[in-house]
Formats: C-alpha cells, structure tokens, sequence
C-alpha cells in the first residue's frame, strides 16, 4: 500500500499557504493544491520542521472543500500540483428521507463499505443524481464518519464507483446523463459500469480459446427441439432470463427417459420449491411461461456436481483489482442447494459453507481452492479485455463436476455478498471492501498522472 499522510489545518498558517511533508521536497516547487475536481494556487513550503505532514491554511481548506476528518489521505504530485485523496463517489440510487437509513435497505452495506476510509487512505462518498449541482461543480455527498451518516458539500470526485442497484436504474435517462457528462466534461474515470448480459458474456468468451472449454452449452431459447436436443445430451438444462440475477426465474426441466416424463423444478412466488411432473415438453412450457416471453430466456446444459450431504453444491469466487490494479482472488465459498432447491441461492433455501466444511481432506481442498482461483483469474483477466468500461470486480459462479472439471454458470458486474453472513468470511468482507475502494486510489493516481489513459 502506498503512504498516507495526515492532514492538518491550522490557524497559524498564512492566507494562501500549504505546508507539504518534507520527504516530498525533491519534487518541483508545487504552486497548486487539489482535492477532487477543485483546485487553488498557493504557496507551498517544505514542513519547516521537516515532519511528514501536509498542513492547510484555512482558507485554502475551505477553498477546496477539504474537510476535518482525521483521516490520512494520499498525496499526488503532478504539474506542480498537490493532489490530495483521492475523492471517491460511490453513485448509486433509492435514497430515503430517514438519516437513520438514507439509502433504505442497502444503508448498511454502504456504512460498512464507507468504514474503510482509513485502510485505503481516500474519502469515499455516496450520491445521487438529485445530490449534483453542476453549475457549482459540487456534490451534496453523504459520508460514513464515527458511526455515523453525515451530509457533506463536496467537490466532484476523482473517480466514480459505479453501485446503481439494478438495470431498471441503470437504463433511466437521468441516471445516463449523469454518467456521460461526468465522464465527458470532466473526464472522470468510471469504474464497475453496467450489469453484465448473461448470453453477451457467454458469446464474447466462446471465441476464446483460453477460456471456452469452461463454458457449459449455452443458447437463447429457439425451439422446443433445441431442448429436446440439450436434454438427450445432459438430461438436464437449466432455463433462466438474460438479464436475471439473485436466482429468479430459474427452471431446471429433467427428462426421465425410462417413463418418458418431463419434470420442472422450480420455485413458486411464494418462495416454496416445487417440482412438477408433465407428459411434453410443450405441455411444461406452456405451463410454466404462460405469457409466451420465450425469446428472454437461456437455456443451459445441466452439470452433475459435486455434492455435499447429497445436495449439489457450486462456488461464488470474488475478484477484485487491487491498489496496484492487478487482479486477486478475495473471497471462496461454497454454496449447497437446499432440498429440492433448484439454485444454490440463500433465497431458495440454500446455505454458505466454507471450502473445508464441503471438503474434509486437506490436499482436495487445496486442489479444488488452486482449480477455482486459476479459472477465475484467467476469467478476470479476459472479460477486462473484452467488456466495456473499467472492471474492478467481478463475482462468478463456478462449479466443479464429479470428474473434477470447472465451469462458469455466471460472471456478476455488481456480485451480491450473501456469502459474507458467514462468520468465516468476515475477513474476506473486509478485505473485498477494502481493494473495492483501493482499487479507485489506483485508477486516480493513474489519471492525474497520466490523463487520457485510463479511459477505454
């Protein structure tokens, strides 16, 4: 981790005056000093005491907006210019009136994402469209201090994590405006973009030799024939929406050759795993997408996995760029299917285990724990090169067969973080929290150092 520096404002300064630590004085004479997007002049001194702090006058702190929160900061050198941060603004939606709870459910999972400031060495904050006013280039942002929530007037960010909460904000042209003029006008760089496409994912890693062999049979629904033909081959496929997530709308339709039976398992709107029994393929079709909205879905071959206590179970690999922007593997777990449960999701009944709850001897679970983190590295590293936008994180969905081999069911843009309820992984939920934000120093060194560069 880069070094942290304490930032102080004092009254003993001279109008216009920065202190910067000493072991930065080889650099030229800086005459400028950033925080965000807002810059001043000013005269810049070595600490004449030679302490490796930064010290404000007050006027240049309120000049920029830097606020007195105790925390260490880094500090760029660019053109002459000290930069402190960086100001990370987290842009998501759903904010609520309540100061308990101002992003409604979701408060407690930005409270504790916010928490890291002090690791990371950046000030993170949370808002909305309705929190920008542009014609003062700042931002009503909220942040996470002494446990507490706390509105702040801010300038606008040195980058922006991307935490809309699902495609229906993401799609609305407000929330498009936004993205689009903070990337052009200011040339913010924007991190995390966009939800994945469950089939553009799979079609962009089919052509890839590196990574197509972990790639289940995957197709958008054509025909009953088509199934037909999936079935024969697996007896069992999985049909599921493109653009689903958190488990919904998953089906898993089963042949039985010897009575030449259709069966669909699934679960119903009141949260009940059912499993249903039809003479055709058409008849269960019918049956079970009864408004026709075929041409939404995926099929996909079905896997015979691995199983714990005779319940199949798969994995949730997190990777996250780290303060250096390389990828790493932050969190494994395993995920075992509840009785008659046709996704391994907590939601259908499901249960988080870690890899030596699944796994007794020692040497597998090595093997299986090196076999997951190569497959999602190599997977981390293509979907980077072949997606849109700057990806920081990404969740997948892996399972491992009887024979050993891995497969990719889903790569997540915005994984949820179910696994982290168990009290195994809080270190994993730290350390995921942390390189999410350390990530968005990295990108903000990148961009003041060498601008232009970081965008794709």
């Amino acid at each position: 981790m880069k070094k942290q520096y304490r930032i102080d404002i004092s009254d003993h300064l001279e109008r216009g005056t920065v202190y910067f630590p000493s072991e930065l004085s080889n650099h030229h004479a800086p005459t400028r000093i950033s925080f965000g997007t807002f810059a001043i002049q000013a005269t810049c001194y070595p600490h004449p005491d030679g302490k490796n702090v930064l010290v404000l006058s007050p006027d240049i702190a309120e000049a920029i907006k830097f606020p007195s929160l105790d925390i260490p900061f880094h500090l760029f050198i660019a053109e002459k210019t000290i930069h402190i941060g960086p100001l990370i603004g987290i842009f998501t939606s759903g904010f609520t009136p309540f100061a308990m709870r101002p992003i409604g459910e979701r408060s407690m999972f930005f409270s504790k994402l916010l928490s890291v400031k002090k690791f990371v060495g950046a000030l993170p904050f949370v808002f909305g469209e309705q929190h920008i006013n542009w014609e003062e280039g700042t931002i009503e942002g909220l942040i996470y201090h002494k446990n507490g929530w706390e509105s702040m007037i801010l300038p606008f960010p040195n980058v922006i994590y991307d935490r809309l909460p699902n495609r229906r904000s993401e799609k609305k042209a407000a929330m498009r405006k936004v993205k689009d003029r903070l990337q052009s006008e200011y040339l913010i760089p924007w991190y995390n973009p966009g939800f994945f496409n469950k089939l553009d994912v799979f079609e962009r890693l089919e052509s890839i030799d590196a990574v197509s062999s972990l790639l289940p049979e995957t197709h958008p629904f054509t025909s009953f024939s088509m199934i037909e033909r999936m079935l024969s081959l697996y007896g069992h496929v999985y049909v599921k929406p493109m653009n689903g997530s958190l488990g919904l709308g998953i089906f898993q339709v089963l042949y039985d050759r010897e009575q030449n039976h259709y069966y669909c398992r699934f679960r119903d709107t009141d949260g009940i795993n059912r499993l249903r029994k039809f003479e055709t393929l058409e008849a269960l079709m019918k049956h079970t997408f009864p408004n026709n909205k075929l041409n939404h879905l995926l099929v996909q071959q079905g896997i015979h996995l691995l199983r714990h206590e005779r319940c199949p179970v798969d994995f949730r690999v997190h990777t996250n760029k780290d303060e250096n922007g390389r990828w790493k593997v932050t969190a494994v777990a395993a995920k075992v299917a509840g009785p008659g449960s046709v996704t391994t999701h907590v939601k259908s009944g499901g249960c988080i285990k870690t890899i030596e709850e699944v796994i007794e001897d020692k040497e597998e679970q090595k093997k299986l724990l090196q076999k997951l983190s190569e497959a999602s590295l190599l997977l981390s590293h293509v979907l980077e090169n072949h997606m849109e936008g700057i990806v920081g994180e990404i969740g997948f969905d892996l399972g491992v067969d009887r024979e050993g081999k891995v497969w990719l069911f889903e790569a997540n843009s915005k994984p949820g973080r179910s696994i982290f309820k168990h009290p195994d992984m809080k270190e994993f939920d730290l350390l995921t929290r942390k390189l999410s934000l350390a990530f968005g120093v990295f990108l903000s060194e990148q961009a003041i150092k060498q601008p232009g560069e970081v965008f794709k």
